[in-house]
C-alpha cells in the first residue's frame, strides 16, 4: 500500500448545538476508497463536530500507514485554525485543536486544504446518514461511545 492518502472529514449538527455526527472517508494515493463511516457523537456545536471527524479521521489514517496525507475540509475555520492563520478563540475548541495538532504532527507530510461542500460530498453524507439513522430508529444521537458505523 502506498502510503499517500487523502481524508476527506465533516461535522455536523443539527441545532449548532444540538444532536451531531461526523463523516470520515479516507482515499488511498489512487483514489480508491480505504475507510469510510460516520456516526452519532452526542450533543455538540458544529465546530465541535468538525473537530471531532477530524481527529477520528487522522486516528483512522494513521491506523492505515498513511505518511504523506492531504486534508480536505469544508470548514474554512478548522483549515485556518490547523494552519496557524486563525488562532483558537473558543475554551471549548482549544483541547479538540491541541489533539489535533499532537496527531498531525505524527505525519511526516501533512497538508490542510479547504473545498467547497460538494468536493467533501462522501463525508457530509455519511455525517447525515448517521444523524438520520438515529432518528428514524428513535434513538438518541448521544452513544459517545458507540462503535463507528460502517457504510
Amino acid at each position: 500500500m502506498s502510503t499517500r492518502g487523502v481524508l476527506h472529514a465533516d461535522g455536523a449538527a443539527r441545532g449548532n448545538p444540538g444532536p451531531a455526527a461526523i463523516g470520515v472517508v479516507l482515499l488511498g494515493e489512487d483514489g480508491s476508497e480505504v475507510a469510510a463511516f460516520g456516526r452519532c457523537i452526542g450533543q455538540a456545536t458544529n465546530n465541535v463536530a468538525e473537530y471531532q471527524a477530524l481527529i477520528e479521521g487522522l486516528h483512522a489514517a494513521a491506523a492505515h500507514g498513511f505518511e504523506d496525507l492531504v486534508v480536505r475540509l469544508d470548514s474554512e475555520l478548522l483549515v485556518r485554525q490547523m494552519t496557524g492563520a486563525y488562532r483558537v478563540k473558543s475554551p471549548h475548541l482549544k483541547p479538540l485543536h491541541e489533539r489535533a495538532r499532537m496527531l498531525a504532527s505524527r505525519f511526516p507530510s501533512i497538508r490542510f486544504e479547504h473545498v467547497p461542500r460538494a468536493m467533501n460530498r462522501r463525508a457530509d453524507e455519511l455525517c447525515n446518514r448517521a444523524l438520520d439513522g438515529a432518528s428514524e430508529a428513535g434513538a438518541s444521537p448521544d452513544a459517545e461511545d458507540a462503535a463507528p458505523r460502517l457504510f
